[in-house]
Formats: C-alpha cells, sequence, structure tokens
C-alpha cells in the first residue's frame, strides 16, 4: 500500500510557496528606517552645544585622547557609580 505519492500531479510543496513569497519581496523597495526629532528636542541640543564651552573643551579632550590612545578609564569610580545600580536590581 502505497500512502504518499510523491510525484501528484498539482501536489501541494509549501516550501516552494514561502520561497515564492520571499523573492517577491525582493522587488519592492526596502524601507528604511528613520528618525525625527522635534524641534524642541533639536533647540536643546543647539543650546547645551552652544552655551557651554567647559563640556565642550572637555569633550574635546576626550576625543583627542582617545584617538592617541592614551584614555584610561578609572575602574573604581566606575564601579562606585555601577554599584548602586546592581543593587537595586538584585533586590527585586
Amino acid at each position: 500500500m502505497k500512502i504518499n505519492q510523491s510525484q501528484r500531479i498539482g501536489a501541494v510543496n509549501p516550501y516552494q510557496k514561502q520561497n515564492d513569497q520571499q523573492t517577491g519581496g525582493l522587488d519592492r523597495k526596502r524601507k528604511r528606517d528613520e528618525v525625527q526629532i522635534s524641534a524642541e528636542a533639536q533647540e536643546m541640543l543647539s543650546y547645551s552645544r552652544v552655551n557651554d564651552p567647559e563640556r565642550a573643551k572637555r569633550i574635546d579632550e576626550l576625543k583627542e585622547s582617545v584617538s592617541s590612545g592614551t584614555y584610561q578609564v578609572d575602574a573604581g569610580k566606575l564601579a562606585e557609580k555601577l554599584l548602586p545600580y546592581f543593587k537595586n536590581n538584585n533586590q527585586e
């Protein structure tokens, strides 16, 4: 007794159908991610960049030290900042 006929006429191949759907989707243009920044946020960004020369100087110093390879992370300060976060998450 033959249960599965491998050469049936008009047999449905779900994998072929799925493959056809995927290749059909390639014809359409791919969607691109977009980010929209509100006018208020843009104003805040421009204000903080223009009106804080000390911050701009510090950022320039950090960029220079990173690009030259002399930037060092203080592990003690990093641990002090992370410790409260981990303490709060362990209590939950």
